[in-house]
C-alpha cells in the first residue's frame, strides 16, 4: 500500500512540530542540573557506598524495586546491610540521559571481583533538587551469548 504524498507530508510536519513544541518546552539547564545530582549520588552511593550521599534522597522516596521499601530510611538501612556482605559492590554508569524531572541510567553493576554481573537501567524521578521516586531493569550478565554484542 502506497501512501499519498499529501498523508506523508503531512506527518513529518506534525512530527517536527511536535518535537520542536516538546524541545521548547523543555529547561535543559534543569534536566542537566538533574542528571549531574543522580550521577553524582549514583557515584558516590554505590560505588563508595558512602551512606551519606543519599542527602539528595527525599524522606518520603518512592521505590518501584519489589526488593526495596519505600521512604529513605528503609532505603538506606537495606543498602547498609547489602554494602556489608558485599564489601566490593560496584556500579559502572555506561550512559545517562535526562527527560523533564526522569534521569536514565544504563549500569553494569557487580558485586566483587570475578563476577559478570548485571546489567540496569535505573530511573529517577527528580523534584527540586532531591530524588523522590526509582525505577529499575535488571538482567544477569550471561556466560555466554547468542550474539557478540555486549550488554553495555
Amino acid at each position: 500500500m502506497k501512501f499519498p504524498r499529501l498523508l506523508i507530508s503531512v506527518f513529518v510536519l506534525f512530527s517536527v512540530t511536535t518535537f520542536d513544541a516538546y524541545a521548547a518546552d523543555r529547561d535543559l539547564a534543569a534536566e542537566n542540573a538533574d542528571r549531574e545530582l543522580v550521577v553524582r549520588f549514583y557515584d558516590r552511593f554505590f560505588n563508595a557506598h558512602d551512606l551519606s550521599s543519599a542527602d539528595v534522597i527525599a524522606d518520603n522516596y518512592i521505590q518501584h524495586n519489589p526488593a526495596v521499601p519505600d521512604g529513605k530510611a528503609p532505603f538506606l538501612s537495606y543498602f547498609r546491610d547489602h554494602f556489608r556482605d558485599n564489601s566490593g559492590a560496584r556500579a559502572r554508569i555506561v550512559r545517562s540521559a535526562v527527560d523533564g524531572g526522569l534521569v536514565f541510567l544504563h549500569v553494569h553493576a557487580t558485586n566483587g571481583p570475578g563476577d559478570r554481573g548485571q546489567a540496569v537501567l535505573d530511573i529517577f524521578r527528580v523534584e527540586a533538587g532531591r530524588i523522590v521516586e526509582h525505577w529499575d531493569v535488571i538482567q544477569d550478565v550471561p556466560a555466554q551469548s547468542a550474539n557478540t554484542n555486549s550488554m553495555f
